[in-house]
């Protein structure tokens, strides 16, 4: 029997790239998963995938800029399973350029889903969490926040940010009831470079991802490893990267 046979998992960014892959190995092992995302088209596929191989789905559609898209996630959860315990916030964006090219709407967008998504997600499940007497805030967080590279201020600053706010959260939170994880993947072959407006660097990334990209079911498989642990063990913080990524 897995250790999640019993668990119930919300996932945001659950569409595609590490999101998709997180939902196909938790709800393989027996949890019950709910998958939020903006791209319902790609949700409908992977819960019929999900269902036809034997697990359990509900999707949800979520844009983690609104705040009573995280609330209705969670409320499905609770609705549907009896229960939510582990919200997996893993919907993300990024944009690079020096700061000196003043990209302000990128800017907010970065902060607005890297970050503002994170607490909206917080303050939708913590309630329950606190209810329920457990729970567990697994987070995608980045390796740009641990190496700082030139273009990458803002995406790196709002790695880092999300990363204090756990591990504040973290401190805060020693009664036992509360796990935080952090996971900073590094290069992932994701749909992330996609949106990378400059074309140079668009290239520059995708080639790095083709040269020695991991799988995102590597980072889904490190993220089953830190829920499965059991209530009085936590796992604070998980670094995947390529073996060959300097």
């Amino acid at each position: 029997m897995s250790m999640l046979d019993a668990k119930v998992v919300a996932i945001t960014g659950a569409s595609s790239g590490i999101g998709a892959a997180t939902a196909v190995e938790l709800a393989s092992r027996g949890a019950a998963v709910v998958l939020g995302a903006r791209r319902t088209d790609r949700l409908d596929s992977l819960v019929a995938r999900i269902r036809a191989e034997g697990g359990r789905a509900e999707m949800v559609a979520v844009d983690v800029t609104r705040r009573t898209d995280l609330e209705e996630l969670v409320a499905v959860a609770v609705n549907r399973f009896g229960r939510l315990d582990v919200l997996v916030g893993n919907a993300g964006v990024a944009r690079t350029a020096p700061v000196a090219d003043l990209d302000l709407d990128d800017w907010d967008a970065m902060i607005d889903v890297n970050l503002r998504g994170v607490l909206h997600g917080i303050a939708a499940a913590l309630p329950v969490f606190r209810s329920q007497g457990r729970g567990h805030f697994v987070t995608t967080v980045s390796t740009s926040g641990l190496k700082i590279v030139p273009t990458q201020a803002v995406y790196a600053g709002t790695k880092n940010a999300v990363r204090t706010l756990l591990e504040a959260l973290r401190q805060e939170s020693t009664d036992g009831v509360l796990r935080t994880t952090s996971v900073s993947p590094g290069y992932v072959q994701t749909e992330l470079v996609d949106y990378i407006e400059d074309p140079e660097q668009r290239e520059q990334h995708r080639r790095a991802m083709a040269a020695f990209g991991i799988a995102p079911d590597a980072v889904a498989r490190a993220i089953a490893f830190a829920i499965e642990q059991p209530d009085d063990v936590e796992i604070g913080d998980i670094t995947i990267r390529p073996a060959r990524q300097g």
